[in-house]
């Protein structure tokens, strides 16, 4: 696997500060981020003046056999300022293939996480929320103002099916963010749509940070049970999802399961390959 070398691990300086290594695995550029190194760093975009968006993405397997043959995603992760591993598979297939990140960032324990950090240290926060089906995101946003009350909620949206093929509609969404101009948006519509209309509108995003989360939304509203900790911390918070929704994740987990591996192998002979 190739490593970026893009900082002295040795320096004093902060994550916030500077760039970070970045490694190459199922043919994207992950970043070698802990939790604390991630919210370092999105909050030192957040506290920057400057409203030139940057945006998030969280690859999981899921995505990893998208990006097979998605080219759009691809764009998307190639243009994304911050690439953190959120499936643990793929932090352990990081390990395997010795190029190891340190630990998996979920963005269900990123956006906490992040909004915890912004509390501590009397940080005001405005936050707008896109995504999820019509009246979660307003749940969302009563979790967010009674657990974090700095974090302050400008706007939320539920965009209708199919909205990043209606050009009105995109249009739309962009001017709903630029008057509330909230530092963070919270973006959650599922992979790979959220993250391909991000790579597209970007540029256009009135905002510090956009974070694509998929489901995050849906677990602030209290809509979806959260696996337990130690499941996430031992990596099987894919059982507790698929029993939680059967119908619709049994099939998706069946066919990781069968082709991950199958990745993963190719991954190892190319790796191999280069080593010789």
């Amino acid at each position: 696997m190739q490593t970026t070398e893009e900082k002295n691990p040795k320096s004093n300086d902060s994550a916030a500060e500077k760039p970070n290594d970045r490694v190459r695995l199922f043919g994207i550029d992950i970043d070698v981020l802990d939790m604390r190194g991630t919210v370092e760093r999105i909050m030192s975009w957040v506290q920057n003046d400057a409203r030139e968006c940057k945006f998030v993405v969280t690859p999981n397997v899921d995505h990893v056999l998208l990006l097979q043959k998605n080219e759009a995603l691809r764009q998307a992760y190639r243009d994304a300022s911050l690439v953190v591993a959120d499936g643990f598979p793929v932090v352990v297939a990081s390990k395997w293939l010795g190029s190891p990140l340190p630990e998996r960032v979920a963005g269900s324990e990123l956006v906490p996480h992040l909004f915890d950090q912004f509390e501590e240290r009397d940080e005001r926060t405005s936050v707008y929320i896109l995504g999820a089906m019509p009246g979660v995101a307003v749940k969302a946003a009563r979790t967010i103002d009674k657990n974090w009350p700095k974090i302050k909620v400008v706007g939320t949206y539920s965009p209708p099916f199919g909205f990043q093929d209606n050009e009105e509609e995109c249009e739309s969404i962009l001017r709903r963010i630029r008057k509330a101009k909230p530092d963070v948006v919270i973006f959650g519509v599922g992979a790979p749509k959220q993250e391909i209309w991000t790579q597209r509108f970007h540029e256009q995003i009135d905002a510090k940070v956009l974070l694509c989360i998929g489901a995050t939304i849906d677990f602030l509203a209290g809509e979806k049970p959260q696996a337990p900790v130690w499941m996430r911390r031992c990596g099987l918070e894919w059982l507790h999802r698929c029993a939680s929704e059967p119908k619709r994740l049994s099939k998706r987990y069946l066919t990781n399961a069968r082709m991950f591996p199958q990745i993963l192998f190719q991954e190892w002979r190319q790796a191999k390959r280069a080593n010789r």
